[in-house]
């Protein structure tokens, strides 16, 4: 009887669990509609703005003259900077792991002193690693304005353009669909035209989940580039203070960006990994439920045993 009360106590334990993670199931999903959608609407114009940095970047190189200083490529790198966008809770799986891998991954490829900026408490683990964090920022789950990054683009920006980081770097997650995201490392600045992944969220042929690369590279040839030579902007009132204006500003949109393919990605793991839980809890109630009716018929086995021997007994 002890056997059958404790495994009982169990499937109770069980299937409230069952239901909270049901329940966090069913939030999470709500929440990662909102940060898809939210993600999709503004990721043709990030990579676009993007391409148009790029673009910046490669006129300045070809006339062998710096347009901007945040253009401008350091001859050494002393200090780096990353920004690094986590989750605020956990329970969404390897989401946080995978992008603090990938920031330790960096910080030993480029070999430099490293700052950390964070966005995001989960984040804050790699302070305990041995790695310095400089700033945290709030995170909100779902963001709502550009204005909630416009804080970190203004501080790196400025520590880029005042010497004291000579390359900043933004570690996210990419969100590819809910049951994939992959973590990335995208460089910020110096603006590097030399780079192979230079696009949020552009994740391959599928155009049910985002804007294709390709559709990024005929959008820039259209409007960028052209085959046998390079448009010449002119500026006014001057290049210097145009590009004061637009180039942090274009800064601040890939911030942006990172941030809700970060807000979709968590949400995404969130919601899956909550529908794996309670999947499992289904999975133990079920198995308990069949060892709780074996343990009860055995207990009712021996009683009936019992009864018949006391009454063979009294009739001997």
């Amino acid at each position: 009887m002890a056997k059958t009360k404790e495994i009982s106590r169990r499937i109770k334990s069980i299937s409230s669990t069952k239901k909270i993670t049901k329940a966090m199931e069913m939030v999470a999903a709500a929440k990662m509609r909102k940060a898809t959608e939210a993600v999709l609407k503004t990721r043709t114009y990030a990579n676009l703005s993007w391409e148009t940095i790029l673009h910046l970047a490669q006129l300045s190189q070809s006339k062998n003259e710096v347009l901007h200083k945040l253009l401008a490529r350091r001859s050494e790198i002393k200090r780096v900077a990353v920004v690094v966008i986590t989750s605020n809770r956990g329970l969404c799986g390897g989401f946080n792991t995978a992008v603090v891998n990938k920031v330790r991954e960096s910080i030993k490829k480029h070999q430099a002193p490293t700052d950390i900026v964070l966005m995001g408490k989960k984040g804050a683990i790699l302070n305990s690693q041995g790695h310095e964090v400089v700033a945290e920022f709030s995170k909100a789950d779902l963001a709502m304005s550009i204005s909630e990054t416009n804080p970190i683009a203004h501080m790196v920006v400025h520590d880029f353009l005042s010497g004291k980081y000579d390359k900043v770097m933004l570690a996210y997650t990419d969100f590819v669909n809910p049951a994939k995201q992959i973590p990335r490392i995208k460089q910020l600045l110096p603006v590097n035209i030399e780079s192979e992944d230079e696009y949020l969220g552009v994740v391959g042929q599928d155009e049910t989940v985002g804007t294709k690369k390709e559709y990024i590279a005929e959008k820039a040839k259209k409007h960028l580039q052209a085959d046998s030579f390079v448009y010449e902007y002119t500026f006014e009132p001057s290049p210097s203070e145009v590009l004061d204006r637009i180039i942090p500003k274009l800064i601040e949109i890939q911030l942006y960006q990172a941030l809700l393919e970060s807000n979709a990605s968590e949400h995404s793991a969130r919601m899956t990994s909550m529908h794996q839980a309670t999947e499992a809890a289904s999975d133990m109630v079920s198995e308990l439920t069949l060892f709780y009716n074996k343990a009860r018929q055995a207990s009712i086995t021996a009683e009936i045993a019992e009864i018949s021997a006391g009454a063979n007994a009294l009739a001997e």
